[in-house]
């Protein structure tokens, strides 16, 4: 997907990173860091910094953080940070700094509290079955318990609906299919689909419902701040 806004501000000079806004640029070189430590040690990163089931004997409390910036493949880490690089830069300089940064990482908590509320649901819906003697039942405990999440896709999707929201008329056009429609419509789209996903099972891999979790804190957080009239104002929160 490409974006039709763009913005300079002249501070192309000096490389590509310094041309970037700080908090974009930041959370772009910590989430390679954190992908270079997992290509060296992928065990220890996993269990460490991915986000366990609270009830996984994994489980550490940072980890409603960290999983933010883990990663499980090339291609993951390379679309996120591909669409940090494409909005985030735009939704910071409009933002401002202190707002970019606190709206990123509330997208990301919300991501994880609804994925990890859906994950309480099927823990749930395992035990009775367990209880009732149902086969399968154990190893789907077990698989919960165990499976790592990981990614900057929830706080990715927050930025998705920050950009619709703030820039609702811009023209956006997908790379495959070659479709170009308005933000609005574009990422509405998105999270539709999203949420068609997550309710078939289809793509159990993905968490789709952390995608939704990211999309609806943001959507709320911008909704807060336009009723505050304090959304442009890069020094309010």
């Amino acid at each position: 997907m490409s974006s039709y806004y763009y913005s300079n501000d002249g501070r192309g000079r000096g490389g590509f990173l310094s041309s970037l806004p700080p908090v974009t640029k930041n959370l772009l070189i910590i989430n390679v860091i954190f992908y270079i430590a997992t290509l060296l040690n992928k065990n220890f990163m996993i269990q460490t910094f991915a986000l366990f089931y609270p009830s996984s004997p994994f489980f550490r409390w940072w980890q409603v953080l960290t999983h933010m910036f883990m990663h499980g493949n090339f291609m993951h880490i390379f679309f996120n940070m591909y669409t940090l690089l494409m909005f985030g830069c735009v939704i910071e300089r409009t933002l401002g700094a202190k707002k970019f940064v606190l709206y990123y990482f509330v997208c990301g908590f919300g991501a994880a509290a609804l994925h990890t509320g859906v994950e309480y649901l099927q823990m749930q819906s395992f035990m009775d079955s367990a209880a009732l003697g149902h086969s399968g039942a154990l190893s789907q405990i077990s698989a919960l318990r165990y499976t790592p999440t990981v990614g900057a896709s929830g706080a990715i999707y927050g930025l998705l609906i920050s950009y619709a929201f703030l820039f609702p008329k811009s023209q956006m056009t997908l790379l495959f299919p070659p479709v170009t429609m308005s933000a609005k419509w574009m990422i509405t789209i998105f999270i539709v689909l999203e949420f068609l996903a997550g309710m078939s099972g289809k793509a159990s891999d993905v968490a789709h419902f952390a995608h939704l979790g990211g999309a609806l804190i943001g959507l709320l957080v911008m909704w807060i701040w336009k009723r505050r009239h304090i959304l442009f104002d890069k020094d309010k929160i």
